[in-house]
């Protein structure tokens, strides 16, 4: 495999591959995601995304950018937090994940816009908004710091960059968490979403995806300041923040 490869889960593939079959695990499982993500978590997601939101501190007539929205958690929370005076925009790769989460939108009687876009690529001007997010997102991109850039590029002085991701779960939890993930997990996308494939990726890009200080790093060395981090369920997520210096 040549230097241009990246991971696909356990595999490597070439750069050019992984959009492709990325695409692919989400339009499979975009109808039933949001299902598979209360069963997969037992809820906790839910917990973990209040948590990120609450940390975002969004308010009123703020601008916000959510990346990888999919079905909308984040966005319509942010909406409701920016009110009418604000500015909010969903926006996704993957045409299924934007197409479930712009049908939300509106059944949660909000007019937003929603644009398909590559993180890696924004197409919005420099320092524009106050907060960028992205939840469980940035694992499945192909180059994470140019993302992570891009982040800090669309963002105003001051204004504030967060990931929420799974990371790297306790030691003491670490074969328990492997036994859930590499075979419960995969039995759950057969059983409810008829995909064991897309979950079993699932679980091995969240191993290849790097650790708390790792991102913390990658954070700092596209010019967020003030990085932290906070830990979600012994580890098992993530909450990364950032700030535009």
């Amino acid at each position: 495999m040549s230097d241009n490869s990246t991971d696909f889960g356990f595999e490597r593939v070439p750069e050019g591959a992984k959009a492709r079959r990325v695409a692919g695990v989400f339009s499979s499982v975009a109808r039933r995601y949001d299902i598979m993500n209360d069963l997969m978590s037992a809820g906790l997601h839910r917990a973990w995304k209040a948590f990120a939101i609450q940390m975002a501190g969004v308010r009123p007539g703020h601008r916000v950018l959510d990346v990888a929205a999919g079905t909308g958690d984040l966005t319509i929370a942010h909406a409701r937090r920016a009110g009418a005076s604000g500015e909010v925009w969903h926006t996704d790769i993957n045409p299924d994940m934007l197409g479930e989460g712009r049908d939300r939108l509106r059944d949660a009687g909000l007019v937003l816009p929603s644009l398909l876009c590559d993180a890696e690529k924004l197409p919005f001007p420099d320092n524009y908004f106050d907060c960028v997010t992205v939840a469980f997102g940035l694992r499945n991109m192909t180059h994470k710091d140019r993302a992570l850039a891009e982040f800090r590029r669309v963002l105003k002085p001051g204004g504030r960059a967060l990931v929420l991701e799974f990371s790297r779960v306790a030691k003491p939890l670490e074969k328990a968490y492997d036994l859930y993930s590499f075979k419960v997990l995969p039995w759950l996308g057969k059983k409810v979403a008829n995909d064991e494939a897309s979950y079993r990726y699932l679980a091995e890009s969240i191993r290849m995806h790097p650790d708390q200080e790792t991102l913390a790093g990658m954070m700092r060395e596209v010019g967020l300041g003030r990085v932290e981090y906070f830990n979600l369920s012994a580890g098992v997520v993530a909450l990364h923040r950032g700030f535009k210096i």
